[in-house]
């Protein structure tokens, strides 16, 4: 049984509504189709089909009544922030100076690297959650250095 592809990934959230805005405002995913769980979340899709059951699964954490999600996914102990052992999430994009350009609009921080021997150039930010997405981009998509300094900084 050979595993086929990544179906999903999930992330447990205090705050939906900024997670929600994170992922669709900032990253470009589309709310969708959730099933009707007893407990609060949202299922994020790349695109109009909805057939693969969503790419990111938000899980809302209600603090005044978890029985549902704890009866369906079991009681664990949410750290404030951070990714637990799962060092950080990737994602293959188009639209760097896009993604630069919304990051600087929504306050986000985030850090840039390139792999010249692979031809990628990254973009790694953390989600409201404090999970680590981290963007991949062609290197041609890096504009010429220009003589300002850029709203971040790059390490």
């Amino acid at each position: 049984m050979p595993v086929t592809k990544l179906a999903h990934y999930s992330i447990r959230t205090t705050d939906l509504d900024k997670s929600r805005r994170f992922y669709t405002q900032v990253l470009g995913f589309r709310e969708g189709f959730r099933p009707p769980f007893n407990f609060p979340g949202i299922w994020l899709y790349n695109g109009s089909d909805e057939s693969e059951f969503g790419v990111v699964h938000i899980i809302g954490i209600a603090p005044n009544d978890p029985n549902g999600l704890v009866e369906y996914l079991g009681d664990k102990a949410l750290p404030e922030t951070g990714t637990g052992t799962v060092d950080h999430i990737a994602f293959l994009a188009t639209g760097l100076q896009d993604l630069w350009a919304t990051l600087r609009r929504e306050g986000y921080e985030w850090r840039d690297r390139t792999v010249p021997s692979l031809g990628l150039h990254q973009v790694f930010v953390e989600d409201p959650s404090g999970v680590t997405i981290e963007m991949n981009f062609s290197a041609h998509e890096v504009p010429a250095p220009q003589h300002t300094a850029p709203a971040h900084t790059e390490v």
